[in-house]
């Protein structure tokens, strides 16, 4: 297996759902679950001891509210922690980024944007494209696309600009 999620709660699954999808069509083996820092401690540090156990080398740790499970992953591992904190009300996911990006000196977790699960799965990504040229060539294939779709989107709107012309009423009188 070559990343690990889990999650603090089951409502954030409509997060963390894009993720894993980008990951597994990039070829990916992905495992997730729930557990959490502050109800399931020992839950948490099982499943950090059994992925480490199965040579994952990325984990992500997504959380709302105090979010302290990036932190408490990372406490059990060397490998990379990346961190996606959630929106949950009322503080729009604010608590939850302070939280995950606040870490200690010597236990860091790379912190994404409130519910920025595409990237965290896009960074875990290039993390293993480190030793799998297959996953680097699917990165670059990926970014080559991207690149595509907003020359595209440009051309669009050139072709929207050239459509709509702008018409004075005062063609002749005004000293344009």
């Amino acid at each position: 297996m070559d990343v690990a999620i889990i999650m603090g709660s089951d409502s954030d699954w409509g997060v963390v759902k894009s993720a894993v999808e980008f990951l597994k069509d990039f070829g990916v083996e992905v495992e997730a679950t729930v557990a959490s820092a502050h109800r399931t401690p020992n839950k948490v540090q099982e499943f950090v001891k059994n992925c480490d156990a199965q040579d994952v080398k990325v984990f992500i740790a997504a959380a709302g509210c105090a979010a302290h499970l990036a932190g408490v992953v990372a406490s059990y591992t060397v490998k990379p922690v990346i961190g996606i904190p959630i929106n949950s009300e009322p503080l729009k996911g604010m608590d939850a980024l302070l939280s995950t990006v606040q870490m200690p000196s010597g236990i860091p977790v790379a912190t994404m944007a409130i519910n920025g699960a595409k990237n965290a799965a896009i960074f875990a990504a290039q993390i293993l494209a480190l030793s799998n040229d297959d996953i680097k060539k699917k990165l670059e294939d990926y970014r080559a696309d991207m690149a595509k779709e907003v020359e595209k989107k440009a051309e669009n709107i050139k072709t929207a600009l050239s459509a709509t012309t702008i018409g004075f009423k005062c063609q002749s009188e005004c000293n344009l």
